[in-house]
C-alpha cells in the first residue's frame, strides 16, 4: 500500500487518513473529537521513594503540563491530527496556562472549550517512582457538560471517548455523523467490574482500548488473549495493552491477531503512556494499515513517551519517531521487523522536536 509522508502539518497526511475513514463528500472539519477534564498537572521525578508520614523526600526532577484529556490531546496533535477539545477551564493562572500551552502551542482547536470564573483548575501531583507513578488529584466537577460544548458536534473522523456513565449524546450524534468510535475505560471505584455494565458503555463502539488489568477483570480471565476475544464479541476491534510489555490485538470483523513486545527504553515516567498508544493507534487506523501495523507503531510512541516526564508533553512528534527508526532501523535485530513499515512512511529530511514539561507554569516575560 503505497503512503504519503508526513511532511505537511495537516495536508499531505490526510491523504492516507481518507482511506480509513466511513465519512465521505466534503472533508471534516476535525480528524478527532474529545471530551474531558483538564488537569494541571505537577510531576516529581526522580524519588528515590515515596515519602512516609511525618518524612520529606526530595526529588531530582519536576515538571508541569496540562493533564488529564490534555495528554490525547497533544499526542493527537504532535502526529498531526486535527484534534478538537471540549473542556472547561478556570479563570486562574493554571487555566490559563493550560489553554497557551494547548491552545498556542500544542495546536489543539478549542473553540468548544470554555472558561469559567470562580471555577478552579484541577490539579494532580504525581510522583513517579521505579517505573510507575502515584498520585494525588483535587478538583470539582465540570460546571458544563460536553453534551452542551458539543451541541451539535463538528463532523469529524473519530471520537475517542472515555467511557462512563455520564450522557454522551454528543458521542452518538457524531457517530450517526459517520464517525469512528474509539474507547477506553478508568478504574472501577466499585472494584465490582461488572460485564453487563462494560457492554452497555460500549455498545456502538469500533475499537476499545484497555489496560490488561481492566481487560481480565471485566471478563474475570487471567489470560489477556482470552479476554480479548471475548471483549472482542462486543466491539470489533480490541487493543489489551500491557504497559513495559507491549500489546495484544485482535479484530473480530477481519480474524487478524497481533501482538508486539515492549521496547528497550530507558523510562523516566509512564504517565500518559496509555493516552499516547491511543493517540498513535488511532492514527493508524484512519490511515488504513494492517492490525500489526497499528500495534506496533502504537507500541513506539508510547515507548518514547515514557523516556520524558509529563504526560501531555511527553508525547513524541514525528520527528522523534524519525530519528529513533534512523538510528536504529538498520540492525538486523528480529525484536524490530515489526517496525520496518516506518521505512517508506518517515519523512527523510529535518523535522521540529517536541518542547518538553517545564519546571514551572510560566515565565513573566524579561523587560
Amino acid at each position: 500500500m503505497s503512503r504519503e509522508t508526513p511532511e505537511d502539518r495537516h495536508t499531505e497526511l490526510a491523504i492516507d487518513l481518507d482511506q480509513g475513514s466511513k465519512l465521505s463528500g466534503e472533508r471534516p472539519m476535525f480528524d478527532v473529537l474529545l471530551s474531558g477534564t483538564v488537569f494541571l498537572d505537577i510531576i516529581f521525578t526522580g524519588l528515590p521513594r515515596l515519602p512516609e508520614a511525618g518524612t520529606e523526600v526530595w526529588s531530582s526532577g519536576l515538571g508541569s503540563s496540562p493533564g488529564g484529556i490534555a495528554n490525547l490531546a497533544v499526542a493527537l496533535s504532535r502526529l498531526q491530527l486535527r484534534t478538537g477539545l471540549a473542556a472547561a477551564f478556570g479563570e486562574d493562572a493554571y487555566g490559563d496556562f493550560c489553554w497557551d500551552v494547548l491552545a498556542n502551542q500544542e495546536s489543539v482547536d478549542l473553540s468548544h472549550s470554555r472558561r469559567f470564573y470562580g471555577w478552579h483548575s484541577p490539579l494532580t501531583v504525581s510522583m513517579a517512582v521505579n517505573r510507575d507513578r502515584s498520585m494525588v488529584t483535587h478538583g470539582h466537577e465540570s460546571p458544563i457538560s460536553a453534551d452542551e460544548l458539543f451541541d451539535p458536534p463538528p463532523n469529524a473522523r473519530a471520537c475517542f471517548v472515555h467511557v462512563d456513565m455520564q450522557s454522551q449524546q454528543w458521542v452518538r450524534k457524531a457517530r450517526e455523523q459517520g464517525a469512528l468510535l474509539f474507547a477506553d475505560v478508568g478504574w472501577d471505584p466499585t472494584e465490582r467490574w461488572e460485564p453487563s455494565m462494560l457492554r452497555e458503555l460500549l455498545t456502538g463502539y469500533d475499537v476499545f482500548l484497555p489496560n490488561s488489568v481492566e481487560a481480565t477483570r471485566y471478563t474475570r480471565t487471567d489470560d489477556v488473549r482470552r479476554a480479548a476475544a471475548e471483549l472482542a464479541e462486543i466491539v470489533p476491534t480490541v487493543v489489551v495493552t500491557r504497559g513495559g510489555n507491549g500489546a495484544y490485538a485482535i479484530d473480530s470483523s477481519t480474524g487478524e491477531e497481533a501482538e508486539v513486545g515492549g521496547l528497550n527504553v530507558a523510562a523516566l515516567d509512564p504517565t500518559g503512556a496509555g493516552d499516547v498508544f491511543g493517540a498513535g493507534f488511532l492514527l493508524a487506523t484512519l490511515a488504513g494499515w494492517t492490525l500489526s501495523e497499528r500495534v506496533h507503531f502504537a507500541n513506539l510512541c508510547a515507548a518514547l513517551s515514557v523516556q520524558h516526564f509529563g504526560g501531555s508533553q511527553s508525547a513524541p512528534g514525528w520527528c522523534e519517531i524519525n530519528a529513533w527508526w534512523r538510528h536504529l532501523g538498520r540492525r538486523q535485530d528480529d525484536a524490530l521487523s515489526g517496525y520496518r513499515f516506518l521505512d517508506e512512511l518517515l519523512p527523510k529530511h529535518g523535522c521540529a522536536t517536541m518542547r518538553r514539561a517545564s519546571a514551572t507554569i510560566g515565565l513573566r516575560a524579561v523587560p
